[in-house]
């Protein structure tokens, strides 16, 4: 399928591409508001489906708002009706298509032409009215407070809150583009689409998720960012990262048993860290009444021992890397864990519960 993506440069369009040029059986052709006109009407007559991204949204003169949306939508129905062609058109359009400014009325110029044109032809036509868009390679200090304030933080400079109760309805452009693909499949006969997921945030609650990122690095406590709103604002606020920091080093504590590392906090599951013991060094030595953590031997080898301690009931077991071989420490039973090789050993560790100072539920009784 040949396919024709207009405003090429643009941040939804450059994450269009990137999904789309994965897939063989697609021809892409990119046209941008550099490309000349001719190219544009070549293109047209070509292709056979049409994603019409291109748009103005901060212009110089609001009679650009016209020529770069309503009229550059006209143009390519024009081309597409006088080469008898009923090529179907994706449309970025906008929610303030619903209101009285010059953008907004811009877009509606434009979906009005497409809804002509689709009445004229037959053709399908697909037209989205998009809320804010977040993601990556979104322009920082443009058009978007998402993308201004993750690229602001990220890099150490200062944000501005005027108003924290202030909701925006967002969409992240991973979910745009999903739709978006989903109509080359002819989905559908409807003009108007949505996009199924849809968030609605405070600026206080952006503000706050953004700082909590970036103070992940020294508190290593983490939000919840497996899934929803927060997973697609960590991705975001991440690509907003300088490749010099790419990287943060941790702060741990040394001695002559080895090395006890922190790694990362979560909210409702834990902790997860790391540590060395040199040989023939013993660790540990306590039980848990309630908390609980998994061992992992990702390097040498080891013995852990338990104790019961209300029967005294001993058992062992012998670890090492060459067996991936989780071993779980069981609330009641002091335990311990020997290096027992030649090297350094490395162990990785899962607790269900941060570590709390005052409460660590740790109680020191030899094996």
């Amino acid at each position: 399928m040949k396919v024709l993506i207009t405003g090429s440069n643009g941040f939804l369009a450059k994450n269009m591409i990137e999904h789309l040029k994965r897939d063989e059986s697609i021809e892409l052709y990119l046209y941008s508001k550099k490309d000349s006109i001719n190219l544009l009407e070549a293109y047209v007559k070509e292709v056979d489906f049409i994603f019409h991204l291109a748009g103005v949204n901060r212009p110089k003169d609001a009679s650009e708002f016209y020529e770069g949306n309503s009229n550059l939508t006209k143009m390519i129905v024009e081309i597409l009706k006088e080469a008898n062609k009923n090529t179907p058109i994706l449309l970025s359009s906008s929610i303030q298509a619903e209101l009285n400014n010059d953008y907004g009325k811009s877009k509606l110029e434009a979906e009005n032409i497409l809804l002509d044109y689709a009445k004229e032809t037959g053709a399908l036509i697909y037209i989205y009215r998009l809320p804010n868009i977040f993601g990556k390679w979104c322009k920082p200090n443009y058009n978007s407070v998402v993308a201004t304030w993750c690229y602001n933080i990220a890099n150490n400079i200062e944000i501005h809150v005027s108003d924290r109760s202030v909701e925006l309805t967002l969409v992240h452009v991973d979910d745009v583009v999903k739709s978006f693909i989903s109509k080359l499949d002819l989905a559908g006969d409807e003009p108007y689409v949505c996009i199924e997921t849809v968030y609605k945030k405070t600026l206080g609650e952006i503000e706050s998720l953004l700082y909590q990122f970036k103070e992940n690095r020294k508190t290593l406590l983490i939000p919840n960012v497996g899934r929803g709103f927060e997973r697609a604002l960590y991705g975001t606020y991440l690509s907003y990262l300088s490749p010099d920091d790419f990287s943060y080093e941790l702060k741990g504590h040394q001695d002559d048993r080895g090395t006890f590392y922190e790694i990362l906090k979560t909210l409702d599951s834990g902790q997860f860290s790391l540590s060395t013991t040199a040989p023939g060094v013993t660790r540990g030595n306590h039980y848990h009444h309630t908390k609980n953590e998994k061992f992992l031997v990702v390097k040498g080898e080891a013995v852990i021992e338990f104790r019961h301690i209300m029967t005294h009931e001993i058992i062992s077991y012998k670890v090492s890397d060459k067996k991936m071989e989780i071993v779980e420490m069981i609330p009641g039973y002091t335990h311990n864990i020997k290096n027992t090789g030649d090297e350094e050993m490395i162990l990785f560790l899962w607790a269900n519960e941060s570590f709390d100072q005052d409460n660590p539920d740790t109680y020191f009784l030899e094996v």
